[in-house]
């Protein structure tokens, strides 16, 4: 189990997590206990050896917890969250399903391009040619990406990104370490996207682009998209041979998704939840555009 990073990772644990006023008690079955403020907690990880109740997750879902639901190999399969009770929740939600087609593009183009220079950032360390071009393909991004920029960008940034480990490709529903981490650490980032999507009295499953029609997450699919590259930033610096079964690895995952987003030391997490906040601005017609932040690589300490 880790507590670090207001992440509880018990997808490994074997054991039973309790309720204690305002607070999660973890018992392992090797007779080690920690008793956790569920105020300082944004992430649950839940395997299938963890017993619990339902005032557990109550008591999370209370303390706006999202809680995540992982099988055997530790990669999340459903998902709890809290329903917030926002002030404008009708009327936000109203105006997501009214926005108009040119607003909805516009905001998607921002989203693409955002995503496509943070994967330019990433690409530096291994390829500058490449990343140049992924630049030049973000800037080309027009409202909707009527071009498909994303997939073209993606085509050529995991082409690139571990060339040097042979025929890498891309795929969630591989095994190997790559992808394992990548899924695990995109796990996480979406966990802290459906907490921001639904703070923000948004609709998780009404898209801007995504639209799978058993997808509940369309709309967290869609924000998070600008920060993945974080994430594959992350992956690209562990070793070839780094598995999320590892506490360490872990660890560095779940790092990756605190981390200072801006100069400002506002954390990923913080810069997701008022994209979010924007967003349902700008569905309400409170702004005339939004504004997508993109990832320009780690903050290094003064």
């Amino acid at each position: 189990m880790d507590t670090a990073w207001r992440i509880i990772d018990c997808s490994s644990l074997e054991g039973l997590i309790t309720s204690d006023r305002g607070a999660i008690c973890v018992h392992q079955d090797d007779g080690g206990e920690h008793r956790i403020p569920t105020a300082d907690v944004a992430v649950v990880l839940m395997g299938p050896h963890v017993s619990f109740s339902t005032a557990v997750v109550h008591r999370l879902l209370g303390a706006d917890v999202v809680v995540l639901f992982c099988d055997w190999r530790g990669v999340p399969e459903g998902a709890a969250y809290p329903w917030h009770e926002h002030g404008r929740v009708g009327a936000r939600q109203l105006a997501q399903s009214q926005l108009s087609e040119p607003r909805r593009k516009n905001a998607w183009g921002r989203l693409v391009r955002a995503k496509v220079l943070g994967q330019a950032t990433v690409l530096l360390q291994k390829d500058r040619p490449a990343a140049a071009r992924l630049k030049e393909m973000a800037r080309s991004v027009r409202s909707g990406d009527p071009e498909n920029v994303e997939a073209h960008a993606a085509r050529l940034y995991w082409s690139r990104l571990f060339a040097s480990e042979g025929d890498f490709l891309r795929r969630p529903e591989a095994e190997d370490h790559r992808n394992s981490c990548l899924n695990y650490g995109y796990a996480v980032l979406r966990a802290h996207g459906i907490r921001a999507v639904v703070s923000a009295g948004l609709s998780p499953t009404l898209g801007l682009f995504h639209h799978g029609r058993g997808n509940m997450f369309n709309l967290v699919d869609d924000i998070i998209e600008p920060f993945r590259p974080a994430v594959d930033d992350a992956v690209l610096r562990l070793d070839p041979d780094a598995s999320p079964a590892e506490r360490q690895v872990k660890q560095v995952l779940v790092a990756a998704v605190q981390q200072p987003f801006r100069d400002d030391g506002a954390t990923l997490p913080t810069v997701l939840e008022e994209l979010a906040q924007h967003l349902g601005q700008y569905c309400e017609g409170d702004r005339a555009r939004l504004d997508v932040p993109s990832w320009t690589g780690p903050r290094r300490e003064s």
